[in-house]
C-alpha cells in the first residue's frame, strides 16, 4: 500500500474526528451537560484507559465472535453464489428466502437461537453474524459471477473454451472485487451485530452486555468508554478488510505482469 496514498486516505476522516470530539469537549464543557444527559471525550478517555483491561477483554469476546461468524457467513456466502449461477432453480427459490431473513429483526432471531442453546453458549451470536454476513456476501459474489463483459465471454466461447474454463477466467476474476467490496461491508457490520446481539440474553462478557449494564447503573462514562471499544474493533475488522484487498491486488497485478510477453518468471 502506498503510503502517501495511505496518509492521504486517513487524513480527512483523521481531521474530521478530532474535530468532532473537540467541538463535543466545548459543548459539554460550556453548557454544563450533566453527566446522566452526555459526558465529555476527557471523562471517556479516562473511563477508558483505567478500565482497558476489562474492555480488552471485552472486545476479545465480541471480536471473536464476529471474526467467527464473518468467516462462516463469507464461505457459506461465496459457495452458494457459485450454486445459484449452476441452478437458476435454486435462485429463484433461495434468493427471496435469504432476503425474507435478512428483513427479520435481530432480537427475534437472537431469541430463537437463544432457545436452541444453552445460557452459556457463543454460537447464537455467532449463527446471528454468519447470517447478516452471509447475505451481504451472497448478493455480492452472485452479482460479480453474472455481470462478466459480454465481450469476454464472447471470445472465450469463440475458442470453445468450457463452462470451468469461462467460470475460472472470466467469472471468478470479475467477481474478486465484489468479493472485497462485500467484505469491507460486512466487518464492521459483523461487529454491530456480534455486540447488539448480546443485548438479548447469554453470557454477559462482550461488549454490548457491558454498555447495557455499565449505562443502567448511571456510570455513563464506563459504558461510553465500552462503545469506544466496539468502535475501534469495527475499525480493525475494516482496515484488515482493506489491507486484505491491497494485498490481493498488488498480487494479482504481479501475476498478470509475469505472465505477459514481456514478463519474467
Amino acid at each position: 500500500m502506498n503510503p502517501r496514498a495511505l496518509v492521504r486516505g486517513l487524513a480527512p476522516p483523521l481531521v474530521f474526528g478530532v474535530a468532532f470530539l473537540v467541538l463535543w469537549q466545548i459543548v459539554v464543557r460550556a453548557f454544563d451537560i450533566k453527566p446522566y444527559l452526555f459526558v465529555a471525550p476527557s471523562d471517556i478517555s479516562r473511563a477508558f484507559v483505567d478500565n482497558w483491561h476489562l474492555i480488552r477483554r471485552a472486545m476479545i469476546v465480541t471480536g471473536t465472535n464476529a471474526l467467527v461468524g464473518m468467516l462462516v457467513g463469507t464461505a457459506i456466502g461465496v459457495g452458494m453464489s457459485f450454486l445459484l449461477l449452476r441452478f437458476r432453480l435454486l435462485d429463484e427459490l433461495l434468493t427471496p428466502l435469504a432476503i425474507a431473513v435478512n428483513a427479520i429483526p435481530i432480537f427475534v432471531l437472537v431469541s430463537v437461537f437463544n432457545n436452541m442453546f444453552s445460557t452459556t453458549s457463543e454460537i447464537p451470536r455467532r449463527l446471528m453474524v454468519t447470517l447478516v454476513v452471509y447475505f451481504v456476501v451472497l448478493i455480492n459474489v452472485a452479482r460479480g459471477l453474472r455481470q462478466v463483459n459480454a465481450t469476454h465471454m464472447e471470445l472465450m466461447r469463440s475458442y470453445a473454451a468450457s463452462p470451468w474454463t469461462i467460470m475460472r477466467k472470466v467469472r471468478i476474476p470479475n467477481a474478486v472485487p465484489y468479493l472485497f467490496t462485500a467484505i469491507k461491508i460486512a466487518a464492521p457490520l459483523a461487529v454491530i451485530t456480534a455486540y447488539v446481539s448480546e443485548y438479548f440474553g447469554g453470557p454477559q462478557e462482550g461488549l454490548g452486555a457491558r454498555i447495557t449494564s455499565n449505562m443502567a447503573t448511571a456510570k455513563k462514562a464506563n459504558g461510553w468508554a465500552y462503545v469506544a471499544g466496539a468502535c475501534l474493533l469495527g475499525l480493525l475488522f475494516y482496515v484488515i478488510s482493506i489491507i486484505m484487498e491491497s494485498v490481493t491486488a498488488r498480487g494479482a497485478a504481479t501475476d498478470r505482469r509475469g505472465a505477459s510477453p514481456g514478463g519474467r518468471r
